[in-house]
């Protein structure tokens, strides 16, 4: 697995932001079952900017804590099936990597909701990439159920990983 870590904020973390990236990342991969080598691009920034993205992007201006921009349209939440002539616009041609889209994440908002919700810093920002992780993999929650499914992977691929609600 590829990925590539921008921080664009003065933010420093008590943990290593890569480290974290790489193991949620590889947790939801291996629990959809993708069967490629992936790649997936972060950038971390602040609510200023994320703001932004989240007006120019999906017309709702206002912060939010994580944005996700899925490379593939699927069929099928988690079922890594790409027609054939899709397969240029998924691939790296260099790697050969299932490119799978990119993450941006606000740093004040993992700091904010983890003091809001009573738990690490670090567990929020694991929260936030695996949530946005299970939507490059084409899971969403704009109903209950969707919500759902999503939430019980969350925890699931947190819990396997030992990063709990502390």
């Amino acid at each position: 697995m590829t990925f590539y870590v921008e921080n664009e904020t003065e933010a420093a973390f008590a943990f290593s932001v890569e480290d974290v990236v790489k193991q949620v990342a590889e947790a939801v991969l291996e629990a959809e079952g993708c069967p490629y080598e992936a790649q997936i691009n972060v950038l971390l920034t602040d609510n200023e900017t994320i703001r932004g993205f989240n007006r120019d992007n999906r017309g709702i201006d206002r912060e939010t804590d994580v944005l996700s921009f899925p490379n593939i349209e699927f069929e099928e939440s988690g079922i890594f099936e790409i027609a054939e002539e899709e397969e240029a616009d998924c691939f790296d041609p260099d790697s050969g990597e299932l490119i799978l889209g990119d993450i941006i994440i606000s740093v004040d908002k993992v700091r904010e909701q983890a003091e809001s919700y009573g738990h690490s810093v670090k567990r929020e920002f694991a929260f936030l990439v695996a949530h946005s992780m299970l939507h490059l993999c084409g899971y969403d929650h704009m109903e209950d159920k969707e919500a759902k499914v999503m939430e019980e992977k969350q925890e699931l691929i947190l819990e396997s990983l030992g990063i709990t609600r502390d």
